[in-house]
């Protein structure tokens, strides 16, 4: 197993970030409540909790974490941003873009710090000018194009592509920036309806339509549920790109994107730093600057399938 980058941010993540033990011994011995709105069932909760822990923050001594999950239902999202803007919470965390503009929406006056966020949610990156700061983050983009061209290296004969559509509204404008790329490569994509409980039948009809690889859109619908997506793909024999590294340590054929403990680090630092006083319209947006490539050669060996030294050797983890 080889690790050898590092996650990096842009250069104002030095202005936000402190040592952690200076931030501990800075927390206030009030009980801060942090309000978590997420699309899926658990979202980075996990990650979130333990950034937070390491800069002082326990749940059940300083710290409560109200959770709102839509459960894949994103109309429900609304009116669980409402909830916690009636529970006075003090910051709300908002796991990606629709329950970004939920939170939005709600209230204009508690901070929101966005998980996974785009540059759109904000009035500028250096200067966001609302109550709305934190990552933003996307793996559509310059990152979409890369994507398929790596699932194209590792599957050069592919002229089908699936694509997996969570029923969330973001998915159509992935969609559209998908099609020239697969122009481009001389690929047609085929869509299948991927909603939480539909994922067996998704598989089935890609299969079924002669799809050669999957491509698995930023979701974090899937993210939650990504073990049994990853095990549909080995049962169907369908090579699959996927966003983040915990879907290849879990078994999937190969990722490209950001860090994603590294992502859930900078939201805590926001949160961190907006309990302490700081004023989110002046807190610059941050972005990430590198992604990792993450090949799992155990699974590309289940698949029949040669990954080419030249992508081995770029590669920042290969698990074998």
């Amino acid at each position: 197993m080889m690790d050898r980058r590092r996650f990096l941010l842009t250069s104002m993540a030095g202005a936000l970030a402190g040592p952690v033990a200076a931030g501990a011994q800075a927390v206030s011995q009030r009980t801060f409540r942090v309000g978590h709105l997420s699309p899926s069932g658990q979202g980075a909760v996990p990650f979130l909790e333990a950034e937070l822990g390491k800069l002082g923050y326990v749940e059940g001594r300083n710290l409560t974490i109200e959770r709102r999950y839509a459960d894949g239902k994103m109309e429900r999202l609304p009116a669980l941003a409402s909830e916690l803007v009636r529970l006075k919470v003090d910051v709300i965390v908002a796991s990606g873009g629709d329950a970004i503009v939920a939170a939005k929406s709600a209230t204009t006056t508690i901070p929101i710090v966005m998980g996974f966020g785009s540059e759109q949610h904000v009035a500028s990156l250096a200067r966001p000018g609302g109550n709305v700061t934190g990552v933003a983050y996307s793996a559509e983009g310059t990152l979409l194009p890369k994507r398929f061209e790596l699932l194209k290296q590792v599957v050069p004969t592919a002229k089908r592509i699936g694509m997996l559509d969570d029923g969330a509204p973001r998915f159509q404008l992935v969609l559209s920036e998908a099609q020239p790329v697969a122009r481009t490569l001389d690929i047609q994509l085929v869509t299948v309806d991927a909603r939480r409980g539909h994922y067996e039948a998704a598989f089935a009809s890609m299969k079924a339509q002669r799809v050669d690889a999957v491509f698995g859109g930023s979701s974090p619908i899937h993210n939650t549920d990504r073990k049994q997506l990853i095990k549909l793909a080995a049962r169907h024999q369908l090579p699959a790109i996927w966003e983040w590294r915990h879907y290849v340590e879990g078994g999937g054929l190969l990722s490209y994107g950001a860090s994603y403990a590294a992502l859930e680090n900078r939201v805590a630092s926001y949160v961190d730093r907006l309990l302490k006083g700081a004023n989110p319209a002046e807190l610059p947006v941050e972005q990430p600057t590198a992604v990792e490539l993450v090949i799992n050669l155990k699974t590309a060996k289940a698949l029949g399938l040669t990954i080419p030294p030249s992508l081995l050797a770029r590669a920042d983890q290969v698990i074998e």
